[in-house]
C-alpha cells in the first residue's frame, strides 16, 4: 500500500472512531437539545460557525463573535489558530506576523500565500498583498471566515487560502442598539497596564411603504505593552581550535602578540594549564574546515563554537490600535438597496530595545566541551556527495571568556500602519429570478518604519570575565568585573538609523455581479460577475548608518582618544530592566544603555552636533532604491449551481478568467552617477476553474469534494526590476524580475462531516495542493542595461560570454505540494443532566507535509533540495473546554504545534533557524451580574511559555538553542454593556 494512502486511511479511521464514541450519547440527546436550549453567547457563536461550515458550498471554517465586541480572544491572529489547518505565530506575547509583513498565518502549510479580504473586498497592508492580521481589532469584528479552497466567484490571490474579515453592517440590527466596553490589560513581565475602549451604536428607521434606512458606527482604541526577552546566540560553522597556554605554540603566539588591543596581551597567560587560546579555523568551500597542515593532536582540539556566544537582548513592545467602522444603507423596497461603508485601521508597532553584547577575549578559562557531530550535511548539505562524514565531533560547552569588552545597544522602532477602505454600491432584484449588484471600493494604505539606535563601547581599560554555559534552556551568561550599570564604564560609539523606509499604496476596484435562477438540466442557478482593479505602490528608503558620536565627529579610535564618556551625559542614559528573563538566564540585567526615548526627534543630533546627523523628517532619500509598481487586473467568472437526487447532491462548477498587466519601475545608479529608471512590463492570463460537490449520505452526514485552481502573485518587492551589486571585477550582479508569474496550485479536498445537531459536529478531511512555479534565486548569464553597467570585460572569468554578467535573479522554477489531514469536532452536552449540560468541548488536529523545492546550485548546474515551507509545523492541535449558564461563561483553549522552520532556508543548514515545538494555554471568564452588563476576565499564556528558536532546520536537529524567549503572562479585565438586539 502507498504510505500516504495508508496514513490517510488510518487517520480517517481514528477520526471515525472518535465520532462513534460521541455518537450514541449525542443522538439520544439531539431532540431535547434542539427543543429546550435557548442559544446565546458561546453556543450562539458555535452554532453560527457550524451553519457556515455546513451550508456553504465550499471548504470553509469560521469564527463568529460571541457578542457585539466579543471575539473569543483579544487578538484576531490568536483566534484564527483555533481553526483546523491554521497555524499562527506569537511575538512579544501576541499573535503577530513573524517578520512584520503579511498575515502571519500558515494555512495548510503555506505561509505568505494568503489572500485577505474585508467584507468580501480585497484588503492589504502597504507594501504587501496580504493584510497584516495583527493590526486587526477584535472588538470591530463580527466574524472571520477561512476559505481553504475558494471557488471561482472569489477574488483570486492566495493558494494557501482566503481570510475574509466580516465587520458588522446596518442590516445586522433590528432596532436601536448600543454597546460599549472598557478593558485594562496587564503584562506581568513588562509590569505595565494599558486600556482598551470600544463603543458602537446602530439603528434603523422605517420610512413606510417597505422603505427604511439603517445606520451604524463603531470605534475602538486599544493599547498594550508586552516584553520579549531573549538571548541571541551565534550560529554557523564557527570552528575553533583550542591552544593551551602552557604549550610551545601558545608561547610562540604570545611572543608575536601585541598589546595594541582592548584585551590583555597573551603573555599574561603563558604557562597556565587552565587557559586556552581559541584560534579561528579557516574554511574552504561551504563551511568545510581547513585542517591542512595541522597535526593529529591539533586536529583533535578543533571544535564547534556554535551557540556559545549568547548575549542579553530585551524588547519592550508597545502596540496601539485605532479602528473606525461606519455604515449606512437605504432599502427602497424589497428589491432595491443602496449602501455605503468605511473601515479605518491604524496600528502602531513600537518597541524600545536594549542589548548587552560581550566582545569575547580570545582566551578562555576552564574550557569544557560536549559531544557534537558537525557533519557534512549540517555544514553544506553534503555538497560533495558520498558518505556524510563527521567533520568535528565536539562543541564548546562552557568557560570563562577572560578580559572581554562589552557593547551596549539602545534602540527604538516606530512602525505605523494605516489602512482606509471605503465602499458604496447597490443591490437590485428586478425579478424574482434575477439579482444584480454593483460595488465600488477604494483603499489607501500607508506604512513607515523608523528604527534608530546608539551603540556604546566599554571605556578604556574596562574589561570583564564573561562566564558562559551553552547548555540547557536558557543558556547561562554572567559577568565578573566593573559595574555594568555605571555609565562611566561606557563611551559613545555611533548612531544608526539603519531602517527608515516608507510604503505608499492605493487602489480601487469596481465589481459587477449577479445571479439568475433557472432550470437548465441539473443547474438551478447561475452566478456571474466581472471585476476591474487597480493597485499602485511606491517605496522610498531614507536609512543611514555609522554617524560617529565622538569629540571630533570621526570614528571612535581603538585607544578611545576621541571618546565621550557616557557619564558626561546622564540625561540620555538609563538602566535596562533588572528582571531580564526573570533571572533564569544568569545575568538579570540592569546595564547602562542609551535611552530609547532620547533617540526620538532631533535628540541625538542636538546632543552630538559634530556627528553630522540630518534633521528629523528631512533625511535625504536614497533615490537609487526607490521603486514603483502599478498593476491592473480584469477578471470575469461564471459559476453554475446544481442539485440532483432530490437535492441530496448539491454543488457548483465554474471558472474565473483573470488578466493581469503591470509596470514596475526601479531606480539605479548609472555609469556617470546619474539616476536611471529601469522599467519592466508584464502581462499574463490565468484560467482558474473550480468544482464543489456535497452529497448527503443521511440527514446528518455528508461527503464534500472540492477542486480549485488558485494563484498567488509575486510579492510587490519581488517585481522590482532593480540592478544592484554590479561587480566589474568578477562580473557578477543582482537583478530583479518583473516578469515573475504567479504561483499556481491545483487543490483537492475530500471531507466527511457529521452534524449531530445544529451545534455539534465531527469531521475529517484530506487535502492536496499541487503547486507550480515556486520562486527561486538562480544564477544565469544576462546582458545588463548599458546605462547602468558597461559590458563586462574584467580579469576574472564568470562563465559568461559577450560581455554578459553572472546574475542572481528570482525566477519561477520548481514544483511542490502541500498535503495533509484535518480532524475536527465540537460537542456541547445540552441534553445531559445536572451541571454537565453547561459544558462543551471542541478541538482539531492537523497533519501537513509540504515540499518547497529550492535550488542551491545554478540554472546550468541545479542542486534542488526539497524543503518544508517556512513556519509550517507538521503536527498541530487545539483543544478547548467551554462552560456557559445563564450568568457565567468561560473557556480554556490550548494550542500546540510541532517544530517549524523560521523564515527562509539558509544555504547551509547550520545557518538556518527553527522554532521549537510549543503549546500556549489561554482562558476567559464572563459573568453577567446585571442585565446587559458583563464583567470579563481574560488570561493569556497562562503557563508562561514562549517560542524558543534553535540552530539548524527541523530535519537537522542540533539540540542547540539559538534564542530563549520570555514574554510573561497577560491578564485583562473588561466591563461590557449592551442594549438592543441583533
Amino acid at each position: 500500500m502507498d504510505k500516504k494512502a495508508g496514513f490517510s486511511l488510518k487517520a480517517t479511521g481514528v477520526a471515525l472512531a472518535v465520532w462513534q464514541a460521541f455518537a450514541p450519547n449525542v443522538m439520544a440527546q439531539q431532540a431535547a437539545s434542539d427543543q429546550t436550549v435557548v442559544v446565546t453567547g458561546i453556543r450562539a457563536s458555535a452554532r453560527s460557525s457550524v451553519a457556515i461550515k455546513r451550508d456553504t458550498m465550499e471548504v470553509v471554517d469560521s469564527i463568529t463573535a460571541e457578542d457585539i465586541g466579543k471575539l473569543p480572544d483579544q487578538n484576531v491572529a490568536e483566534t484564527l489558530t483555533r481553526i483546523p489547518g491554521v497555524q499562527g505565530y506569537r511575538y512579544g506575547g501576541e499573535g503577530a506576523s513573524p517578520v512584520g509583513a503579511g498575515s502571519g498565518l500558515t494555512i495548510r502549510g503555506l505561509s505568505n500565500q494568503t489572500a485577505s479580504q474585508i467584507n468580501g473586498r480585497s484588503f492589504n497592508t502597504a507594501g504587501g498583498r496580504e493584510f497584516n492580521i495583527e493590526s486587526a481589532i477584535p472588538g470591530m469584528i463580527a466574524g472571520v471566515d477561512v476559505y481553504k479552497n475558494p471557488s471561482a466567484e472569489h477574488i483570486e490571490g492566495g493558494i494557501g487560502g482566503l481570510v475574509n474579515i466580516r465587520n458588522r453592517n446596518p442590516s445586522d440590527f433590528k432596532g436601536p442598539t448600543f454597546a460599549a466596553s472598557v478593558t485594562a490589560s496587564h503584562n506581568d513581565l513588562a509590569k505595565d497596564t494599558q486600556p482598551e475602549l470600544f463603543v458602537m451604536g446602530a439603528n434603523r428607521f422605517d420610512l413606510g411603504g417597505g422603505s427604511r434606512i439603517g445606520v451604524m458606527g463603531a470605534a475602538v482604541y486599544q493599547k498594550s505593552t508586552g516584553r520579549s526577552d531573549n538571548n541571541p546566540a551565534n550560529r554557523g560553522g564557527s570552528l575553533k581550535r583550542a591552544v593551551r597556554a602552557d604549550s610551545a605554540e601558545y608561547a610562540t603566539r604570545a611572543a608575536a602578540n601585541t598589546a595594541n588591543s582592548p584585551f590583555l596581551p597573551m603573555s599574561s597567560y603563558v604557562g597556565r594549564s587552565d587557559v586556552n587560546f581559541m584560534d579561528n579555523v579557516g574554511t574552504t568551500g561551504a563551511n568545510m574546515p581547513n585542517l591542512a597542515g595541522l597535526s593529529a593532536d591539533q586536529i583533535s582540539n578543533v571544535m564547534s563554537g556554535t551557540g556559545v556566544t549568547t548575549n542579553a537582548f530585551q524588547e519592550t513592545i508597545m502596540r496601539e490600535r485605532k479602528g473606525l467602522n461606519l455604515g449606512a444603507d437605504y432599502r427602497v423596497n424589497n428589491t432595491l438597496r443602496f449602501y455605503a461603508e468605511a473601515n479605518y485601521v491604524y496600528y502602531l508597532y513600537h518597541q524600545n530595545y536594549r542589548g548587552l553584547n560581550s566582545v569575547d577575549g580570545a582566551n578562555v578559562q576552564n574550557l569544557q566541551t560536549t559531544p557534537f557531530n558537525y557533519t557534512e550535511s549540517l555544514a553544506n548539505r553534503n555538497i560533495n556527495g558520498g558518505s556524510d562524514d563527521v567533520l568535528v565531533n565536539k562543541r564548546a560547552l562552557s568557560g570563562t571568556m577572560l578580559n572581554s569588552a562589552v557593547t551596549s545597544l539602545g534602540g527604538d522602532e516606530h512602525t505605523p500602519y494605516t489602512t482606509w477602505v471605503g465602499a458604496a454600491g447597490a443591490e437590485w432584484s428586478p425579478t424574482a429570478e434575477l439579482s444584480l449588484k454593483a460595488d465600488f471600493s477604494y483603499i489607501k494604505s500607508d506604512k513607515t518604519q523608523d528604527n534608530r539606535s546608539v551603540i556604546m563601547d566599554s571605556a578604556p581599560g574596562k574589561l570583564w570575565s564573561t562566564n558562559r554555559i551553552a547548555d540547557g534552556a536558557p543558556h547561562q551568561l554572567t559577568f565578573t568585573g566593573p559595574d555594568l550599570g555605571d555609565p562611566s564604564n561606557f563611551v559613545f560609539r555611533s548612531y544608526d538609523n539603519g531602517t527608515n523606509q516608507s510604503w505608499d499604496d492605493s487602489g480601487h476596484a469596481t465589481a459587477l455581479s449577479g445571479a439568475y435562477s433557472m432550470d437548465v438540466g441539473p443547474f438551478n442557478r447561475f452566478k456571474f460577475g466581472t471585476r476591474y482593479a487597480h493597485m499602485d505602490s511606491l517605496y522610498k528608503n531614507f536609512r543611514f548608518v555609522g554617524k560617529p558620536l565622538t569629540t571630533d565627529g570621526l570614528p571612535l579610535t581603538a585607544s578611545r582618544s576621541n571618546a565621550i564618556n557616557a557619564a558626561s551625559m546622564p540625561g540620555v542614559i538609563q538602566n535596562a530592566p533588572t528582571n531580564f528573563m526573570d533571572g533564569k538566564a544568569g545575568y538579570a540585567g540592569g546595564f547602562a544603555v542609551y535611552s530609547p526615548d532620547a533617540l526620538l526627534g532631533n535628540g541625538v543630533a542636538t546632543a552630538f552636533p559634530k556627528a553630522g546627523i540630518p534633521a528629523d523628517g528631512a533625511y535625504p532619500e536614497l533615490a537609487g532604491e526607490r521603486r514603483y509598481v502599478e498593476e491592473n487586473t480584469l477578471a470575469g467568472y461564471l459559476v453554475g449551481e446544481f442539485s440532483a437526487l432530490d437535492d441530496r447532491l448539491k454543488g457548483n462548477v465554474g471558472v474565473r478568467l483573470v488578466r493581469t498587466s503591470g509596470e514596475a519601475v526601479a531606480r539605479a545608479v548609472g555609469l556617470n552617477g546619474a539616476l536611471v529608471d529601469v522599467v519592466g512590463k508584464t502581462k499574463y492570463t490565468n484560467a482558474l476553474p473550480s468544482f464543489n460537490a456535497t452529497y448527503d449520505l443521511t440527514k446528518e452526514s455528508l461527503v464534500r469534494f472540492a477542486y480549485g485552481r488558485g494563484m498567488t502573485r509575486a510579492g510587490i518587492g519581488d517585481l522590482n526590476p532593480s540592478i544592484s551589486g554590479v561587480n566589474t571585477t568578477n562580473g557578477t550582479a543582482n537583478v530583479g524580475n518583473p516578469d515573475l508569474r504567479p504561483l499556481v496550485a491545483d487543490s483537492y479536498d475530500l471531507s466527511y462531516e457529521h452534524y449531530f445537531n445544529k451545534t455539534n459536529y465531527a469531521s475529517v478531511a484530506v487535502f492536496d495542493k499541487e503547486i507550480d512555479g515556486f520562486f527561486n534565486s538562480l544564477i544565469s548569464c544576462q546582458t545588463l542595461d548599458p546605462a547602468v553597467a558597461a559590458p563586462y570585460n574584467g580579469p576574472t572569468g564568470n562563465a559568461c560570454t559577450g560581455g554578459q554578467y553572472s546574475v542572481s535573479k528570482r525566477v519561477n522554477a520548481e514544483k511542490g505540494y502541500a498535503r495533509g489531514l484535518e480532524v475536527a469536532g465540537q460537542y456541547f452536552f445540552d441534553g445531559a443532566e445536572g451541571i454537565l449540560k453547561n459544558f462543551g468541548v471542541s478541538g482539531s488536529y492537523t497533519f501537513v507535509k509540504t515540499s518547497n523545492p529550492l535550488n542551491f546550485g545554478t540554472a546550468a548546474a541545479p542542486r534542488v533540495v526539497s524543503m518544508a515551507q517556512p513556519f509550517q509545523s507538521k503536527h498541530n492541535y487545539t483543544l478547548s473546554a467551554m462552560y456557559e449558564d445563564k450568568k457565567l461563561s468561560g473557556r480554556l483553549a490550548y494550542t500546540w504545534r510541532s517544530m517549524s522552520l523560521f523564515n527562509d532556508v539558509a544555504v547551509n543548514p547550520i545557518d538556518s533557524r527553527s522554532i521549537d515545538a510549543y503549546g500556549i494555554l489561554d482562558g476567559a471568564i464572563n459573568y453577567e451580574f446585571a442585565d446587559n452588563l458583563t464583567l470579563s476576565f481574560n488570561a493569556k499564556n497562562i503557563t508562561n511559555k514562549a517560542l524558543h528558536r534553535y540552530i539548524g532546520e527541523p530535519d537537522y536537529k542540533t539540540g542547540i538553542e539559538l534564542q530563549h524567549y520570555a514574554n510573561g503572562r497577560t491578564f485583562s479585565l473588561a466591563l461590557r454593556y449592551k442594549f438592543g438586539a441583533l
